[in-house]
């Protein structure tokens, strides 16, 4: 792997993504500057050559470390000579970072035209279906019967029975950030209640806050785990440049102490706190394998180009699905000041390979790639 790396500049969500469904994703308060800044910290530690908008930046304000991912943004970050853009930010098709197509500027991210497509829970889990991966029955539902949804008000138990769909059963957004609006329900009142109280919601400017379907899932009682998944490439593994051709996971880690069995958003619990990594006894099970396996075609299938995190879960026979693949995982990590708790689940799963934070991140950044 090479020892030297060119000046590289960090981009965090100033760019709001585009109403898809009737849906617009609701922006993270501050855009992931801290997670950017989290990133930008701990690889000029490593002696990373780290583009930034201010010099020196201050280790404990965030966007000093980081770039808007506006037109303008990118273009400030490559007139002081940035010539890798991380793109911890939210992309979609139409994205400012296209601009840099044909341009020898490499990206450390996902592909945008990627990410919007497979934001949509719904299509998603349709796909990996097709593809074989184990994913939990679900139904579509809305105000009113369009475009495969079920009218919220005509569901009664024998319309869900007939989808696979039983008590209790989980209604999520098709496209949100972390667990706002997903809800364990238990019977067809709070069903039909919360999904009209999602379907009902506005923004300010008047905008449905979670569009206009949502999911209905079997809830899955058993163990959670989460996988991050990494792309085809080389990695440093005990000391010795490791090559892989295809998408592979890094060990799982089990979550605990969920709300009403929903694991709580990190910004609320950090994950440290109700997350762990399995020990190697469980990770040679052969359920885990399996579920290895699922995630990595999974990743595969989705043509991830940088780490994705899939959260799966058991059913009341230990059986693996997967319910919820995430193409921009949360990248937040210890060494600026006051952080030291900030581990993501995917620097958590980087410890079971032997990586500190900074190992990961030097790892994600040899997997760069050209949008040419």
């Amino acid at each position: 792997m090479p020892s030297t790396h060119e000046p590289v500049a960090l981009l965090y969500q100033a760019t709001p993504p585009p109403e898809i469904d009737g849906l617009r994703k609701p922006m993270k308060p501050g855009g992931y500057s801290d997670g950017g800044a989290d990133i930008a910290h701990a690889l000029r530690s490593r002696g990373v050559p780290v583009t930034t908008p201010r010099h020196p930046p201050e280790p404990a304000r965030a966007l000093d470390w980081v770039f808007p991912d506006t037109a303008e943004g990118i273009a400030q970050a490559l007139d002081l000579g940035a010539r890798v853009l991380w793109a911890n930010t939210v992309l979609f098709s139409g994205h400012p970072l296209e601009g840099v197509a044909g341009r020898g500027v490499s990206i450390v991210g996902q592909h945008p035209a990627r990410v919007d497509r497979y934001d949509d829970k719904w299509l998603t889990n349709e796909e990996l279906r097709a593809s074989g991966c184990p994913v939990p029955a679900a139904a579509l539902v809305a105000l009113e019967a369009s475009s495969g949804a079920l009218a919220v008000a005509s569901l009664s138990e024998a319309v869900l029975d007939a989808r696979g769909l039983r008590f209790p059963l989980v209604v999520k957004p098709l496209r949100g950030r972390g667990s706002e609006g997903v809800r364990r329900v238990t019977s067809l009142v709070e069903l039909q209640a919360h999904a009209t109280a999602l379907l009902s919601a506005r923004d300010p400017d008047g905008a449905p806050r979670y569009g206009h379907r949502l999911m209905v899932e079997r809830f899955l009682s058993g163990t959670e785990l989460t996988l991050t998944v990494m792309p085809p490439g080389g990695y440093l593994l005990d000391g010795a440049v490791r090559t892989f051709d295809t998408h592979w996971c890094l060990p799982a880690i089990r979550r605990f102490n969920h709300h009403d069995g929903v694991a709580p958003y990190n910004g609320v619990v950090a994950v440290v706190n109700n997350s762990v990594c399995l020990s190697e006894a469980e990770l040679r099970e052969p359920a885990l394998r399996r579920l290895e396996d699922a995630c990595a075609r999974a990743a595969a299938r989705v043509d991830a180009r940088a780490p994705i995190r899939i959260d799966c879960r058991s059913n009341d026979e230990g059986l693996f699905f997967l319910f919820d693949l995430n193409m921009k995982p949360n990248l937040t990590g210890p060494g600026r000041p006051g952080r030291e708790d900030q581990d993501s689940l995917c620097s958590l799963a980087a410890t079971g390979v032997g990586w500190s934070y900074s190992d990961l991140l030097l790892n994600m950044l040899h997997q760069a790639w050209r949008l040419d």
